[in-house]
């Protein structure tokens, strides 16, 4: 920005000579609204300070063809289209499906059968087994089920540690959601500033191809030489230049916007900024940094991670444990060999214990592991307390930075504007240069690009503190 002031102003120094002339002033920044500044002038010939109505009124309107698009629409339209979003609300929703899944274990299981068989009985005594076969002629329907009785809490554990994956997912769901809100907001900023800067460019190319239409005819009157129009033609150039370095800055700029609300082509949107003032900046840090220890959303999920694999690693000591069960068996045989049955139907109970005696420490090895995990899980989740501490404390000390940076921008706003009057009045009177005219053009050009990157700065880092805070949009 300095070196574009600077490029700005040499040319105009370059040029006083043909203050008697009646060359235009410097380019008004328009699509870039003053806070509570004024307007340059667009004309030396109009020397008169503008009435204070125009000088707040904004300068910019939305151009033919394109979209409004306001910050609040932006982030909608973000959390509706955006992918990312998209792909967290389907993995929580996949998680939950993994805890039905664990619960499974707790319920009773039932499978049903129907067998019907022609076989001679004789061959159901073979090589290759000394166990009973089942070749025998019949034809029956049944059903067997099972049902776990106790098993020490290790079906329980499991199913606590994905309910709390669960929850840990839904966390990291609005976590992302929240991501890409703050991303929406530095996206429109961006897409902002690069559109006033280009405004600012399309000004200084009609300015400077009108100072050099002029130039152009006193040289051919022979009241001006050649090198003036040099000057004039080498400033038309570096305007058009740069004039498309801002354009293709612009493009870049919204197509990053354009991505971020998930659009899969480009749309040319008028952004809006509001023509509400920003808030002033919170008072203290300390209850700002509590609100973000109670609602970070990825600091939820890390804690609920964290109880997720302690009670996995219960889970996985409750393997060395016994574990009771219950089953049953019932049916009928409709079709049978009389010899061989004395009823037409089957039916019995039983239970089981299952009591682990040696399994190559497979057990204890799977429980030390999680045991393991879930300590690093634990001081994960502490060094994020620790970097959002950091952050919070961080981005409140930026924000009110940025709000002292406004305030002091918005008076130098106010010094510019009193300059470029006292600058006018003296050209109009005749005791001044045009260069000393375009000298307070340039210096209220370049408050105002000032004033109006404070304002966005400022903004943007409240929507940064509001991320930081873990507050949901």
């Amino acid at each position: 920005m300095k070196d574009f002031l600077i490029w700005l102003g040499a040319p105009l120094l370059a040029c006083g000579s043909l203050a008697a002339q009646g060359l235009p002033a410097a380019p008004a920044p328009r699509g870039i609204p003053a806070y509570g500044a004024g307007s340059i002038t667009s004309d030396v010939a109009l020397l008169q300070p503008l009435p204070a109505a125009e000088q707040m009124a904004p300068a910019s309107t939305p151009e033919a063809g394109q979209q409004s698009l306001t910050l609040a629409q932006a982030e909608l339209m973000a959390i509706r289209n955006n992918p990312r979003v998209t792909v967290g609300r389907l993995l929580a929703l996949a998680q939950h499906q993994v805890t039905r899944e664990a619960r499974a274990a707790e319920l009773p299981t039932a499978n049903g059968a129907i067998t019907a068989e022609d076989a001679k009985e004789g061959s159901r005594t073979g090589a290759g087994s000394l166990t009973s076969s089942r070749l025998l002629e019949h034809a029956g329907a049944g059903f067997d089920g099972t049902q776990l009785i106790f098993d020490f809490g290790h079906a329980h554990n499991l199913v606590l540690a994905q309910k709390l994956s669960e929850k840990a997912s839904n966390a990291n769901a609005l976590a992302t959601t929240e991501e890409i809100v703050l991303a929406t907001d530095e996206a429109f900023y961006g897409a902002l500033t690069a559109q006033a800067e280009l405004d600012v460019a399309r000004e200084t190319v009609n300015a400077r191809q009108a100072t050099e239409s002029q130039v152009g005819a006193m040289t051919k009157n022979k009241l001006k030489s050649t090198l003036d129009l040099s000057f004039a033609d080498v400033d038309l150039s570096q305007a058009q230049l740069l004039q498309l370095d801002a354009q293709s800055n612009a493009n870049a700029s919204m197509a990053v916007l354009d991505a971020v609300l998930g659009l899969d082509h480009d749309v040319a949107y008028r952004l809006d900024e509001g023509a509400g003032a920003p808030p002033p900046p919170p008072a203290s840090v300390e209850p700002l940094i509590q609100t973000a220890l109670q609602q970070r959303p990825d600091l939820q999920a890390l804690s609920y991670d964290t109880q997720s694999a302690q009670k996995f690693a219960r889970a996985q000591w409750d393997q060395l444990l016994p574990t009771v069960s219950a089953e049953g068996t019932a049916g009928l045989i409709p079709v049978r060999s009389g010899t061989y049955y004395t009823t037409n139907w089957w039916g019995a109970v039983g239970g089981n214990v299952s009591v682990p005696i040696f399994n190559g420490f497979l057990y204890t090895s799977q429980a030390r592991e999680a045991k393991y995990r879930a300590q690093a899980a634990a001081e994960k989740s502490r060094d994020l307390r620790d970097r959002i501490v950091r952050d919070v404390r961080t981005s409140w000390l930026q924000t009110n930075n940025n709000w002292q940076r406004m305030t002091v921008t918005a008076q130098l706003v106010k010094q510019a504007n009193l300059a470029m009057e006292l600058a006018q009045t003296r050209y109009k009177l005749g005791l001044s240069s045009i260069v000393e005219l375009t000298q307070a053009q340039l210096q209220q050009t370049s408050a105002q690009i000032e004033d109006t990157s404070a304002r966005y700065q400022y903004r943007l880092s409240l929507s940064t503190l509001s991320y930081e805070m873990g507050v949901t949009p």
